[in-house]
């Protein structure tokens, strides 16, 4: 978003200050100072590939690699992070070594909700690997010489086990997580077949490329839609049960996890609905980016109308900006930050992508 609003100088910042807490292959989901501690998740360190793929691609050159980041570059420390995460990073982030896929632990995905834990997501959730794939191949392009062909074979085997182990023949759309313990292969993982959005990364990040797939991918998260932002989970029933517990008791049907109000106590009432059902603004741009993709510049004139329907939005609450979350139920009322950082700054990157 920074990029797409060109103020590089100020997203050279903010990757140079995660950057150089970058250990292990880890990076802080916040920073307070000097304190980098909180460490769980598998998709801060992916995304720093993507802001800086953006970001060279703005400058047109590859001079911000060799900047130095806390005594090393940025490029030094991109390599760290896929190196790191091939081995096995500290707080269990991991390669399964057949299908080259990154297992994630429980809680460390944008879906985050804990205590209790609304998404657990524990195993091989379906953004984190377009997520890899998108490292991988930009690796492929910035690491030169031999390497360059190591990161390109990585790549092609995400992008392969996506297909094989992540499409639902019978639903048509990919699987939201192969779940998994620890140490579980991708290949006998247990595909979700909930219906969410995260699989929309795939395809707006080339992990998916078949165009009848991402057709289909695309044409199953309009189910998803609604006015300026995109449910969390489809109001269905599932086969892949989530089961919510909190202090013993069970807060939901685990058959029939959607929650469409985001409201009530905080841990029996909202953290539920926050990841299953509640709308949000930030990946509903990824929607109508990935119905572009899916049918060109045939699809432009429907993916900016979808696009204009946020301007409701940046009408109401904190004018010139979108709030974090809606209802999922009508009439979407809006819910949690009235000024999503990240959910204008999407709205932003696609606009001016697709116009």
């Amino acid at each position: 978003g920074l990029v797409a609003a060109k103020k590089k100088d100020i997203a050279r910042a903010v990757l140079k200050q995660f950057g150089r807490f970058e250990k292990d292959g880890t990076i802080p989901n916040m920073i307070r100072g000097e304190d980098a501690k909180n460490r769980d998740t598998s998709d801060a360190p992916l995304w720093f590939f993507i802001a800086c793929a953006d970001l060279i691609q703005a400058d047109g050159n590859e001079d911000f690699l060799e900047e130095s980041c806390g005594g090393r570059t940025i490029r030094l420390i991109l390599l760290s992070i896929a190196s790191s995460m091939i081995a096995t990073t500290p707080n269990g982030i991991r390669m399964d070594p057949k299908s080259c896929l990154l297992f994630s632990p429980a809680h460390f995905t944008w879906m985050d909700t804990n205590h209790p834990a609304g998404t657990p997501r524990e195993g091989y959730p379906i953004e984190i690997q377009a997520l890899w794939f998108a490292a991988l191949s930009f690796l492929a392009r910035i690491d030169a010489g031999s390497n360059s062909k190591d990161w390109a074979k990585l790549a092609e085997q995400v992008q392969a086990s996506i297909s094989d182990l992540f499409h639902l023949k019978k639903e048509g759309y990919l699987s939201d997580c192969l779940h998994a313990r620890p140490d579980t292969p991708a290949h006998i993982a247990e595909p979700d077949d909930a219906l969410r959005p995260n699989q929309l990364l795939a395809v707006t990040l080339g992990a998916v490329t078949d165009t009848s797939v991402s057709r289909k991918v695309v044409a199953a998260c309009e189910e998803l839609l609604i006015p300026g932002a995109i449910r969390s989970l489809a109001d269905r029933k599932v086969r892949s049960t989530l089961e919510i517990v909190h202090h013993g008791k069970v807060l939901n049907n685990p058959e029939y996890p959607y929650q469409g109000k985001y409201k009530g106590d905080e841990d029996t009432k909202r953290k539920p609905a926050y990841h299953n059902g509640t709308a949000w603004t930030w990946l509903f741009p990824s929607f109508c980016e990935a119905w572009v993709a899916a049918y060109g510049d045939l699809g432009k004139p429907a993916a900016m109308a979808w696009l204009a329907s946020s301007i409701r939005l940046i009408s109401l609450g904190c004018v010139g900006h979108v709030p974090e979350i809606l209802d999922g139920d009508f009439p979407h009322i809006c819910r949690g930050c009235d000024a999503q950082a990240w959910g204008v700054s999407e709205l932003l990157r696609v606009w001016e992508k697709l116009k």
